[in-house]
């Protein structure tokens, strides 16, 4: 998935690999990237975005990008249990958070919870190119404050239906990245892959999304490509 190229496959709802559904909207070549670029990953519990966390991760450190994270939930830190025991980074760089209540509000409206997380992350471990900042759980009404995030990615997943994008809310019109994840089972639970994208399409203008499963390499190469992009470019 090139920046700046879109790819459109609306004929088959049985695709599970990656396109991008508009060119990537990036800073100017000539401004330097945020250190650490913040990258927030927001969607509904079930949608993927740990497993796809970890991918990315994995596959940023495979091109020499040191990645840090910080997870939410609500009264446990289970998200950052997981990365953990997943090996992909050592324990320094993953900070868990309890929130203690609306996980959209730790992102969206009193960041300072996850501002000191990733601070305090970052004074341990200057060195990070990237720190990803998960939302718990959250439903369509989810938005990372720009005062947190540099971008932020909105992740669905086909099992909860093709209807989401028609629904709208910041994660569709405003993320910097849709992810519709595990497009791999649009069959067995009745979803249309032509119908995310068709309204993708309308919702997002140029702005791009990706039509993935986590279980196929090429989707998550095609991610973990934007997204390294984005911590080149800034």
């Amino acid at each position: 998935m090139g920046i700046g190229t879109a790819s459109h496959h609306h004929g088959s709802s049985h695709s599970h690999g990656t396109s991008t559904g508009h060119p990537a909207c990036s800073s100017p070549e000539t401004e330097p990237p945020a250190r650490p670029l913040r990258i927030g990953i927001a969607g509904p519990i079930g949608s993927g975005k740990t497993t796809l966390m970890i991918e990315l991760v994995r596959r940023l450190a495979a091109d020499g990008i040191a990645c840090g994270v910080v997870t939410n939930d609500v009264y446990t830190t289970v998200d950052a249990d997981i990365v953990t025991r997943s090996g992909v980074l050592p324990t320094e760089r993953i900070v868990g958070v309890a929130t203690g209540g609306c996980p959209h509000a730790a992102i969206r409206d009193d960041v300072s919870v996850n501002d000191a997380a990733v601070t305090g992350l970052v004074a341990r471990e200057p060195g990070l190119d990237v720190v990803f900042i998960e939302s718990g759980g959250d439903n369509l009404t989810a938005t990372f404050s720009r005062e947190l995030v540099h971008r932020w990615i909105c992740v669905i997943d086909v099992g909860a239906g093709d209807k989401i994008p028609s629904k709208g809310g910041p994660g569709i019109t405003e993320s910097d990245l849709v992810v519709v994840n595990k497009s791999d089972i649009a069959d067995q639970v009745g979803a249309s892959v032509a119908i995310f994208r068709r309204d993708l399409d309308a919702a997002r203008g140029e702005l791009p999304y990706a039509v993935t499963s986590t279980r196929d390499d090429a989707s998550m190469a095609s991610v973990a490509g934007l997204v390294g992009a984005w911590a080149t470019v800034g």
